[in-house]
């Protein structure tokens, strides 16, 4: 079930709400914390390098690298859209609402990769980190922001003090994301020769965590559900990781539509 070529390999995850402004922001920060909570009971760790907090609540953008065997081939299975629905605390008249939140998984490659970056494509900026402020609150421009003008892929990394540290973050983060880019336009080329058309899973809705007028939390994918979407949401999300590599390890993973269980 783990035996891609990348699948030893650390993580690197970054998450988006999707549109529905503070909704889908706070429903992008509740993903997040899933996810920590995963690595905490896993005993993986998780460094966190990018965090743009919502206007009002939750994140509008999230980056962290999961450290840890085999944490790329596990945490790939959460690659796509994730849909919840449940009555918004943040709506007055109390009404349900659907938000979407995608999370997108890359392997942290190794120094040596073969992926060139020319000086002369990149566009860096520095800003001030945002923060909640205290003592900890950077008070000079040490967050680094690198846009790779060719392709319009835009990294950025406050975590550390330095700006240079924060630099050598983001060009990680974008080397990984031009490898991925790469990859997937050779594996294009070589499916529009050989004449066939994979499934893309990745950008589709793979997962609903339903918290009304039920609760209940199902891979579109496998079929796989479960109805404590509290332990779901602590953390506990081996059961779909698992059953998502065996069906993929087999060839028999199933359409990414959602069923029409709740609009």
């Amino acid at each position: 079930m783990l035996g891609g070529e990348h699948d030893r390999k650390n993580a690197i995850v970054t998450i988006h709400p999707g549109a529905g402004g503070t909704e889908s922001q706070d429903w992008a920060e509740m993903l997040m914390r899933m996810y920590l909570r995963w690595t905490e009971r896993r005993g993986f760790k998780r460094e966190l390098i990018d965090y743009q907090p919502g206007d009002e609540a939750g994140l509008k953008s999230a980056t962290f690298i999961i450290t840890g065997e085999y944490a790329y081939g596990l945490f790939s299975a959460e690659a796509g859209v994730h849909r919840l629905v449940r009555i918004s605390p943040f709506d007055q008249a109390a009404r349900r609402h659907t938000s979407f939140a995608s999370v997108h998984v890359w392997p942290e490659l190794p120094e040596d990769v073969d992926i060139q970056v020319d000086e002369k494509d990149l566009r860096i900026d520095t800003y001030r980190s945002s923060g909640a402020g205290g003592q900890h609150v950077n008070v000079t421009d040490s967050a680094v922001r690198i846009t790779h003008l060719p392709t319009g892929i835009v990294v950025s990394c406050q975590n550390e003090r330095s700006q240079h540290r924060n630099r050598d973050s983001a060009m990680k983060v974008l080397k990984a994301r031009l490898y991925d880019l790469k990859t997937k336009e050779n594996q294009a080329k070589l499916d529009q020769i050989s004449g066939t058309k994979k499934d893309i899973a990745f950008g589709s809705q793979i997962r609903s965590y339903v918290l009304h007028p039920y609760q209940m939390v199902k891979d579109h994918r496998t079929k796989e559900q479960v109805g404590d979407i509290n332990r779901v949401l602590d953390g506990d999300i081996d059961v779909f990781i698992k059953s998502y590599l065996m069906k993929k390890s087999s060839g028999t993973l199933g359409e990414t539509v959602p069923d029409e269980d709740v609009d």
